[in-house]
């Protein structure tokens, strides 16, 4: 008798992170000369009803019983007289949803709802108007990209491919580089994009930007305006957008200026701090400790981390999104939005810079920039999908 076991086939389509979770640590069952199988899952995992069907297509799956629990693992011995069967662990959707943990300098940045736009100080109605947003649960880098990996990157790309319009801070001879850990400026939006896709196959993965919405060959060369439908939202390392960022910067806080709270001083960011602003509680100008040479970037890490592990969403460096410019934002649906149409011929910024007051560093704050010019406060970092 032919016996047939998808062992990987297990969560119907719940919440992606408990789907990951569970297929990476559910054990293949071992099927045995009498035609019985065992299957075990993680005891953590209290929240799931074993099914088995015959045929995927069915809308019929009946659950298993006999399940013996355990403080390691959860089993159940299945005697098989079918010619093909197909199980499943089907999770309560009442039950809290859990994640993977992030890959290593990256956080992960939970799904849910959110305000997005200026609820503090309510005077940008028509820029950034409070809405509800609602954000899919993605990975995003802890730091803004380095010169460090900028340079393992882009050298990988040179090699394989890929062109770009400008070769970054302490590659284009221009003086504009502090060392390996500081942020990569002088680098555009089409190269960034570019450096993503790069990123990504360099370390095997799907890249998530193409030339053409029918996703058929990789973008690795030249200045195109991508439409949304060019990108695979859930391949390899992409830009953020900007309901994505602003989640992030948030660090799980409501309605507050910054990523910490509604006040700021030179002790929690690199910006340029006076007096203008009743919430600024310093007056130094350049911050300090590092207006040195050409550049006054201060290395990444340099500041506390806001709630959800990522530095500098305030200052340092301004940090290119997905989306083009546009009023309102929340665009085309307040479900993970990807932004406003090419019309406008801008980019969005986010973060504020070193060379920025304390206004441009706020979570809400919305900043434009053309796409085909690099500049030294203006740099980046990545989104991966879970």
């Amino acid at each position: 008798m032919k016996t047939k076991f998808c062992g990987w086939f297990l969560v119907v389509a719940l919440c992606a992170g408990v789907q990951q979770a569970v297929a990476q640590t559910v054990k293949l069952g071992i099927l045995k000369a009498t035609n019985q199988i065992v299957l075990s899952w993680p005891a953590t995992v209290t929240n799931g009803v074993l099914e088995s069907a015959t045929n995927l297509a069915s809308p019929t799956w009946v659950a298993l019983s006999n399940v013996v629990t355990g403080t390691v693992s959860n089993t159940v011995t299945v005697t098989n007289t079918l010619f093909a069967r197909f199980f499943r662990l089907y999770l309560n959707t009442n039950a809290a949803p859990t994640n993977p943990p992030a890959p290593s300098g990256m956080a992960l940045i939970p799904a849910g709802s959110f305000t997005m736009g200026d609820v503090a100080d309510n005077n940008e109605a028509g820029d950034a108007a409070p809405i509800t947003v609602y954000v899919s649960a993605f990975y995003l880098d802890q730091t803004d990209v380095t010169e460090a990996l900028w340079q393992q990157v882009y050298n990988w790309a040179i090699a394989h491919g890929y062109s770009f319009d400008d070769s970054g801070s302490g590659l284009d001879g221009s003086g504009y580089t502090k060392g390996p850990n500081y942020p990569v400026v002088d680098v555009d939006w089409y190269d960034c994009v570019k450096w993503c896709n790069a990123r990504s196959e360099m370390e095997g993965r799907t890249p998530a930007y193409y030339t053409t919405a029918a996703q058929t060959a990789v973008y690795r060369t030249g200045d195109l305006d991508l439409a949304n439908g060019c990108v695979n939202w859930n391949g390899g390392y992409r830009l953020a957008t900007e309901a994505e960022w602003e989640k992030a910067a948030r660090g799980g806080l409501s309605g507050q200026r910054f990523p910490w709270g509604d006040t700021i001083s030179e002790s929690q960011a690199n910006y340029y701090s006076e007096y203008e602003h009743s919430y600024d509680l310093s007056d130094t100008g350049y911050n300090p400790t590092f207006a040195t040479g050409n550049l006054y970037t201060s290395p990444v890490g340099s500041f506390a981390a806001n709630g959800y592990g990522l530095y500098d969403m305030a200052g340092n460096v301004w940090q290119w999104c997905w989306d083009w410019y546009g009023t309102p934002y929340g665009q085309p649906t307040n479900t993970n939005p990807t932004g406003a149409g090419a019309g406008s011929g801008l980019r969005v910024m986010r973060g504020g810079g070193w060379g920025g007051n304390a206004d441009y560093a706020r979570c809400a704050f919305r900043y434009y920039y053309v796409p085909y010019l690099a500049y030294d406060v203006i740099g980046f970092r990545c989104v991966r999908g879970l």
